[in-house]
C-alpha cells in the first residue's frame, strides 16, 4: 500500500514538474536590461499573447530551441539547464513603444525566440519572414535580429 501511494506521489510530482518546465516562459516579466527597460519596458506572455507596454500582440508557439540553437542565439552555455522556444507574431513597424522607440526600425517583427534559466528570461525579436536560423554563422551575419532584451522575476 504504502509503495502504491509512493509511486503515485513520484508520478504526479513528474507531472508537475514536466508541466510548469513547459511554461517557463509564461507569465510577467520585469525589465532587467538596458534595452529592455528603454524600449519594451515590462512584458508578460501568455498562450497565445505577448504584452508590451499594455498592448497585446498574438503569437503562436512555433517549437522548442534545442541546446546549440540556444547557445548560438543568447551566448549560453549549451549545457546550461535552461530551455528555449521560437514563436510566430506580428508586431508592426509603427508601433512604438517606450521612449518612441519600435523593437526592429522600419521593420515588421516576426519571431520571437524565448530562453528562461532560473528567474531570468531573455528574449530575441527577428524581422523577416523566414524564420531565423539559430546557428553562430547564422546569427552573427543575421539582418533580422533585431536585438535581445533581458527580463527577470
Amino acid at each position: 500500500m504504502k509503495r502504491r501511494i509512493l509511486l503515485g506521489a513520484a508520478a504526479c510530482l513528474a507531472l508537475a514538474c514536466s508541466l510548469s518546465s513547459a511554461a517557463q516562459d509564461k507569465g510577467y516579466w520585469r525589465a532587467a536590461s538596458s534595452t529592455a527597460a528603454a524600449i519594451t519596458g515590462d512584458i508578460a506572455i501568455s498562450d497565445s499573447k505577448l504584452t508590451i507596454n499594455f498592448t497585446g500582440f498574438v503569437m503562436a508557439p512555433i517549437r522548442k530551441l534545442g541546446p546549440a540553437e540556444v547557445a548560438a542565439a543568447f551566448d549560453a552555455d549549451s549545457n546550461s539547464a535552461g530551455s528555449g522556444s521560437l514563436y510566430r507574431l506580428s508586431v508592426p513597424a509603427a508601433k512604438h513603444f517606450l521612449h518612441h522607440n519600435t523593437l526592429c526600425g522600419t521593420a515588421d517583427t516576426q519571431w520571437m525566440a524565448t530562453y528562461v534559466e532560473g528567474h531570468t528570461l531573455r528574449v530575441a525579436f527577428f524581422s523577416g519572414s523566414d524564420a531565423p536560423v539559430f546557428t553562430f554563422d547564422a546569427i552573427a551575419n543575421s539582418t533580422d535580429l533585431c536585438g535581445t532584451f533581458t527580463y527577470v522575476r
